[in-house]
């Protein structure tokens, strides 16, 4: 058998409190305050408004459909509106920009001034542009902004005003995916271009008049295993190099010797 239980329970003895709670207080510096980096934004505007400036010259010195179906004009513009966005978040201490979103602009910026200087520019490149017209007066200045100074910048930008570290490997891939869309552009625009004339094809690599379909879709695949090597290479070097921005913002909490 059980014994009964009690109705009235007698009051038990208080537990002695042997130390006080201690309040909980998040120091200021764990707190991480916002950093204005008007050095940056300054220099992403200026970055953006030479490649609008590039590009509002090329559209005055042609046609403007024609010229925004070239690389160049497209990377560029693309390349203005993010780098203006990029200027918007480091003057306000926002957070930066997608990684992915900067490190496409980036590459694509890129492959337009090594494209331009390693195969179209001078008389010793493999499809040397000598024999076309020359740029001069406010074309030529477009053509400089456009293939050097804006893919100059945008790597000056992303190794002494950018952390490292941001980008991924698996957006390589992703990357890859707007140049093979303009490849499949270029050749879908010169079926609708009567043969023979001048500009069917906008990159003499790609004229598959003059060298056919099999050298031209070759030259192609070379050109996009470069650009995904090159995407490789990006992520390879983000995470290589020291970071530049100078300050370091202050994480976490300050431990403290116990008390009592």
């Amino acid at each position: 058998m059980t014994a009964p239980i009690p109705r009235d329970l007698p009051d038990l003895p208080a537990i002695p409190r042997t130390h006080a709670l201690l309040l909980s207080s998040v120091p200021a510096s764990a707190v991480v305050t916002p950093v204005r980096r008007p050095l940056a934004a300054a220099f992403r505007l200026l970055l953006a408004g030479a490649a609008v400036a590039g590009v509002t010259l090329a559209f005055m010195s042609g046609s403007p459909l024609r010229m925004l179906s070239h690389f160049a004009i497209q990377s560029n513009i693309l390349l203005a509106l993010v780098t203006l966005l990029s200027a918007r978040q480091a003057w306000t201490a926002r957070r930066p920009l997608p990684a992915a979103l900067t490190g496409a602009a980036l590459l694509y910026v890129m492959i337009t001034g090594l494209v331009y200087h390693l195969l179209l520019a001078g008389s010793a490149v493999p499809f040397s542009l000598t024999g076309t017209a020359v740029p001069t007066g406010r074309h030529l200045v477009a053509v400089h902004l456009l293939h050097t100074v804006t893919p100059v910048a945008a790597v000056l930008d992303w190794l002494l005003l950018t952390a490292p570290g941001r980008l991924r490997l698996r957006r390589a891939a992703t990357w890859m995916l707007y140049p093979t869309l303009y490849l499949a552009f270029c050749l879908a625009r010169a079926q609708l271009i009567a043969p023979g004339t001048p500009g069917r094809y906008l990159y003499p690599f790609l004229d598959a008049e003059a060298h056919g379909y099999k050298h031209a879709l070759a030259n192609a695949l070379l050109l996009g295993l470069s650009f995904y090597a090159l995407a490789v290479l990006l992520v390879a070097l983000d995470h290589a190099r020291p970071n530049p921005i100078s300050h370091r913002a202050k994480t976490g909490f300050r431990l403290r010797p116990p008390v009592g």
